[in-house]
């Protein structure tokens, strides 16, 4: 095998790749890129047996061949060398180290066998449809934050995506929680989509296709079934199995008769909570929010640190409801506020129930936090 690639290409390439290999895997060669060239192209592969990501680049005027390298190992030198590089990789035998040649610098890369390469196949994907890369952008990033990590739960590591009937308007919809937040953004149906089952697309597969869409701003394809799904993006075809397991009925812990009602400018919020939240360091200690008419003031309280306290008034609030002591997790409250672009709406029923927040700008997207003890 012989064959000569841009620097550029490769490594943008092998960014994509190197974060779905295992590196810490039991299985070897799970840790390596599986190198595919046909004489003009060089196709790399990289697989966790879970997740997998394909991408393509033009590599013209070689010598056929394959081979799997650890694809760390690749990325870190090519990342290194410098911009204008073209590299040459070179193999003789198939069980013989590959070759890397740029410039002055030169490197062997020891090789496992292209059979133990696992093969993750897709199989059929009978529902297809394709969505603008805004679109799928926000119905990650405004639900992806509420994804729970917790191993018992797995059903809630991931992304709910599904179809749902608002008054008679079919939207698509993500939803995520880790029981004690809950976010959900609906989107414009994409046509095709309407017959797609309800699927819990995984944490790694999210955050893996995430970074994908920064480098597009036309459509991505999708096809899924009820157990693998498949993203196209440009020139990168991401395969992933879905999480096996039914999603809670989330649609019943939406507060749908809160009275109180408090709108606050999202950066004299989210200002004022990490100011207060800086007393302490426990990711579980509250902020005290004490509302009163177009006032609230943000309090915490740290054995060790002390005490710190912030008023907001009329400027940044309006609340025109009873008082209301209420307590929530700092970082709850900013991973919210995050989503958030100029002004923010809490509805709330009392201390002890769910509060529903949501961008007064963007009503397609809404927000549960529940309260915490103070």
């Amino acid at each position: 095998m012989r064959f000569k690639a841009d620097r550029a290409p490769l490594l943008r390439a092998l960014a994509h790749i190197h974060g779905v290999a295992e590196k810490r895997n039991t299985i070897p060669i799970l840790a390596n890129v599986l190198l595919n060239y046909d004489g003009n192209t060089l196709k790399l592969t990289g697989t966790d047996m879970e997740i997998a990501v394909v991408e393509e680049i033009p590599a013209p005027g070689g010598e056929k061949g394959s081979t799997t390298v650890p694809a760390s190992v690749l990325f870190e030198i090519v990342r290194k060398l410098p911009d204008s590089e073209s590299i040459e990789f070179t193999q003789g035998e198939t069980d013989t180290p590959l070759t890397l040649r740029a410039g002055h610098y030169a490197t062997e890369l020891n090789v496992l066998p292209i059979d133990d390469f696992p093969a993750m196949v897709a199989g059929e994907l009978p529902h297809n449809f394709k969505i603008p890369v805004l679109a799928l952008r926000s119905l990650i990033d405004r639900t992806k934050f509420a994804m729970s990590n917790e191993e018992t739960r797995y059903y809630l590591n991931g992304i709910y995506l599904h179809v749902k009937d608002d008054n008679g308007t079919k939207k698509l919809r993500s939803v995520a929680t880790d029981g004690h937040r809950l976010a959900l953004v609906d989107a414009e149906l994409p046509e095709g989509a309407s017959t797609i089952p309800g699927v819990i697309i995984p944490r790694k597969t999210v955050t893996e296709l995430r970074k994908l869409l920064d480098e597009n701003d036309a459509e991505v394809e999708v096809a899924l079934s009820d157990t693998r799904i498949q993203f196209k993006v440009s020139s990168v075809l991401l395969t992933s199995k879905l999480i096996d397991g039914n999603f809670p009925e989330y649609e019943r812990v939406i507060p749908k008769d809160n009275k109180r009602c408090l709108r606050i400018s999202k950066q004299a919020l989210a200002s004022a909570v990490g100011r207060v939240a800086a007393i302490s360091q426990e990711r579980s200690r509250p902020i005290k929010l004490t509302l009163g008419q177009n006032r609230l003031t943000l309090s915490a309280t740290s054995p060790d640190q002390g005490i710190a306290q912030e008023e907001l008034g009329e400027n940044s609030v309006t609340y025109n409801s009873e008082p209301l002591e209420i307590g929530f997790q700092a970082r709850y409250l900013t991973d919210i506020t995050d989503q958030i672009d100029a002004e923010a709406e809490f509805s709330f029923a009392d201390n002890a129930s769910p509060t529903l927040i949501q961008d007064t700008q963007h009503l397609s997207a809404l927000f549960v936090l529940m309260p915490i003890r103070v």
